[in-house]
């Protein structure tokens, strides 16, 4: 554990299950990137505070693009301000490659060069004082 500095950051990869697909295109709903969100702000405090923290609220939450089945996606959140028992934590989610499959090969993907912004927001994590 370290103490709370501006700047850190926590950054997380992941698959996005098929299973996870509600809409058509395979696409996958809003709050799975909120969900990553959590996940990293959640670690971003245990290695700042020791403390696993609570989310108290987010604020500009931004879709940009769509999360699909079959992306790999990377979570960051990046630490932004320090208060007594607050941490607001600016986060992002980026697609690094895509499903590209074809009939004839459906499990087809590629790599974006550069990864696709999809999901912002701006939150805040309360932390034992």
């Amino acid at each position: 554990m370290s103490s709370p500095e501006v700047g850190t950051v926590v950054t997380h990869r992941r698959y996005v299950p098929y299973a996870h697909a509600h809409y058509a295109g395979h696409l996958v709903d809003g709050a799975y990137s909120l969900g990553l969100f959590g996940d990293v702000a959640t670690e971003l405090c245990i290695r700042t505070d020791g403390d696993e923290g609570l989310f108290a609220s987010y604020s500009d939450v931004q879709f940009i693009g769509p999360v699909r089945a079959g992306d790999v996606v990377e979570a960051t959140a990046e630490l932004v301000r320090v208060g007594r028992r607050s941490r607001e934590m600016r986060f992002s989610v980026h697609v690094i490659a895509r499903g590209a499959g074809t009939p004839e090969r459906e499990s087809a993907a590629t790599v974006l060069d550069p990864p696709l912004l999809v999901t912002t927001a701006v939150g805040t994590v309360v932390v034992p004082g």
